[in-house]
């Protein structure tokens, strides 16, 4: 009866240990990520460097669609002096012209993705490196993203966005 007693206090002194290290050893911070990443220096070069990018697709774009143009209307104007062969012959290279815009279309949409995964990749590591940073000099274990609304609620007093903004020496 002794041993099943001792055994409980100290099973009941384990689990009370156990529940205080673990109340007492987690500290939570926040912070909003975009609102950091939108301070970053170097963004606004990131932008214009991209923007240039844009342009440059875009003329080569404007390019093939006045080539279209050009060709759509050479048809419309001839259409009733051409052969039927002509005809035919003319009607391919629009519709070819077509298929290789679309297809220009959806190669720039994903270059234009991979440019900014390219531009942007040193400005969040840079951002991620100093959160984690901030995080072990201050004893945080956890902190959150509050960009888009997932936490629903955290105490102003846990914001960490300012401390990362000085590790990263924005005003």
């Amino acid at each position: 009866m002794k041993k099943i007693g001792k055994v409980f206090i100290v099973v009941f002194l384990f689990l009370m240990a156990g529940s205080l290290s673990a109340q007492t050893g987690e500290k939570f911070g926040h912070l909003d990520f975009a609102e950091l990443y939108n301070s970053m220096p170097g963004l606004d070069s990131v932008k214009i460097r991209y923007e240039q990018y844009a342009r440059t697709i875009q003329r080569q774009f404007d390019a093939m669609q006045g080539e279209l143009e050009n060709k759509v209307l050479d048809y419309q104007t001839n259409l009733e002096t051409m052969s039927t062969i002509i005809k035919q012959t003319k009607e391919k290279e629009i519709q070819d012209l077509q298929a290789r815009m679309e297809a220009f279309q959806y190669s720039a949409q994903q270059d234009m993705q991979s440019k900014e995964a390219e531009l942007t990749a040193p400005l969040i590591e840079k951002a991620e490196k100093a959160v984690k940073e901030v995080a072990k000099e201050h004893g945080f274990t956890y902190i959150f993203n509050t960009t888009g609304g997932l936490v629903l609620f955290a105490d102003p007093g846990d914001d960490i966005l300012d401390l990362v903004k000085a590790k990263l020496g924005i005003q």
